[in-house]
């Protein structure tokens, strides 16, 4: 019998776990803790717990436990649940309820069975557990089926326990009126927590798959920030993780709970979300006279125009008197000129890292020395004002003001990120996307904040993004760097002030660029890293 002392310190245990399972976050072992909990405080020897499908047409094995056969499945056993057991039918072929099997019946009539004995129980199919008894030797005997009803009655799942045990004298004991009780009082919690933590996971994976369709749209727009969008995260989580796991030095008390990675996770994936506003022709500008096509195709017809005029021009004079061979060797070292000036502007439009002040003055001269005539007749100069800024950018590809308005995607993240109404765990997401382009030396952008005012997270995902650009391969306008080469530049980043010196240390010793790499870059990029890089 049950004693009031033992029914006492179970109701106190019931309390206790209620509390325990609205914390978890974790479904596995949500659905764990809501099994082995139904077990301790009915002193069951075993039990399963099963989940309604989706389609309400079965029940799913979620977790099955066994104490004195040290059986254990699903959750956080490691052992897979799926290749052991298959689902129970909930209607046979002709749509017929399944009422043989208890945990079926349970489920749809949500009511609790009480059996006593299975062998000696009439009106249900005990013969798959008979199957089992024999080849393990146990003896199912007292079973205890509870449904699990959320907020709306509906039924959600069925905690079923086996073979009660006498606390005092070992034996099995069929389940009490008290044991009932607490079993379905604690189904009943089990399932508020259940329907709460499918709520929430749900939800939250409603909002990323908005994230992942911004990012889309971004990939669509352009398939060279696509891989940025995807991979910036990656990494901003790779060193997350190492700068946590740090023991020593600067980063020693820096942790991150599960609320806090994923708050980064977000972060990373919004990090360019202000990229939508941004005019793909900026975005995916490959040469320097490119917008919607690239304008150097204009250049090569008015140089066509310019071939063209000059051999009017020869003929012209040989009509009028002019030497025929001294008029055809002028005209071929015209052509000679306007065919070097011609590669030399392809050449420059490509862009590069650095473009020297003699070519850049060339590109001038060459604008003044030719005049064509344009298609309403007039002769104006041969490179506009803009076509002269464009191809004497000093490096890359964008004007000052082209770089002004990549640079605004990150005051629209801001703005973005900012105008959403954040929970409390996610508040720090605009904060942690929106400095991603801030320095340590305060000479970043949009706010110029410096190190000691920003976050461990902000100034992680700063590197991430410098050195996934560094070594992406999708760029229109640059090569993949080596690990050695991005690894160089960010070590002078670390020195001169751009990024934390602290993390890039981390970066290095754990080898997260290495990490990153073997998952990310082509084999060809991975070379060797001098020491101390």
């Amino acid at each position: 019998m049950d004693t009031m002392i033992d029914l006492l310190r179970r109701f106190e245990q019931l309390n206790q776990i209620g509390a325990s399972l609205s914390n978890e976050r974790n479904l596995d072992r949500l659905l764990e803790n809501i099994l082995l909990a139904a077990k301790a405080i009915t002193h069951a020897d075993g039990g399963t717990l099963y989940r309604v499908s989706e389609d309400r047409q079965s029940l799913h094995f979620a977790i099955v436990r066994t104490d004195s056969l040290k059986i254990a499945y699903g959750g956080t056993s490691g052992e897979p649940i799926s290749t052991q057991f298959t689902d129970l039918p909930l209607y046979g072929a002709d749509g017929a309820a399944n009422n043989s099997l208890v945990a079926a019946y349970s489920a749809l009539r949500a009511r609790t069975v009480n059996i006593a004995d299975a062998y000696a129980a009439e009106g249900f199919d005990f013969s798959g557990t008979r199957s089992f008894d024999q080849m393990t030797g146990y003896r199912s005997q007292s079973f205890l089926t509870v449904p699990m009803k959320n907020h709306e009655n509906e039924v959600i799942g069925v905690l079923q326990l086996i073979n009660a045990i006498d606390q005092a004298t070992g034996a099995v004991r069929v389940f009490s009126d008290a044991d009932q009780r607490l079993a379905e009082s604690l189904a009943s919690q089990a399932a508020v927590a259940l329907t709460n933590r499918l709520l929430v996971s749900q939800l939250e994976g409603l909002f990323e798959a908005f994230i992942t369709l911004i990012n889309v749209a971004i990939d669509e727009k352009s398939p060279y920030t696509g891989g940025h969008c995807h991979r910036v995260p990656a990494l901003t989580m790779m060193l997350a993780d190492a700068a946590a796991a740090t023991s020593d030095g600067a980063l020693a008390d820096f942790t991150m709970s599960e609320q806090d990675r994923y708050e980064l996770k977000i972060a990373g994936l919004l990090h360019d979300c202000g990229k939508v506003t941004t005019p793909v022709h900026v975005v995916d500008k490959a040469t320097k006279l490119q917008t919607i096509f690239d304008r150097i195709q204009l250049i090569d017809t008015r140089f066509e125009v310019i071939r063209r005029d000059a051999e009017l021009a020869m003929l012209h004079a040989v009509l009028e008197g002019t030497d025929r061979k001294a008029a055809e060797q002028g005209l071929q070292e015209t052509f000679r000129a306007i065919d070097q000036d011609r590669s030399f502007l392809r050449r420059v439009n490509v862009g590069g890292e650095s473009m020297t002040l003699e070519d850049q003055e060339r590109v001038r001269r060459i604008a003044k020395s030719y005049r064509w005539v344009n298609a309403d007749g007039s002769k104006v100069a041969f490179l506009s004002d803009d076509e002269v800024e464009n191809l004497t950018i000093r490096s890359g590809t964008l004007t000052q003001a082209e770089r002004e308005t990549i640079k605004h995607h990150i005051v629209a993240t801001i703005k973005m990120l900012e105008s959403l109404p954040w929970p409390k765990h996610l508040r720090h997401v605009p904060e942690y996307a929106g400095g991603h382009h801030e320095r340590m030396d305060g000479k970043g952008y949009p706010k110029g904040l410096r190190r000691e005012e920003m976050s461990v997270q902000a100034r992680i995902m700063g590197i991430a993004d410098i050195f996934e650009a560094l070594t992406a391969r999708d760029r229109p306008y640059k090569h993949g760097m080596k690990l050695s080469e991005a690894l160089r530049i960010l070590h002078g980043f670390s020195r001169n002030g751009h990024i934390d010196p602290d993390l890039f240390d981390v970066f290095l010793r754990q080898k997260v660029y290495l990490q990153y790499a073997e998952q990310y870059l082509d084999p060809a990029q991975i070379d060797a890293v001098p020491a101390g890089q």
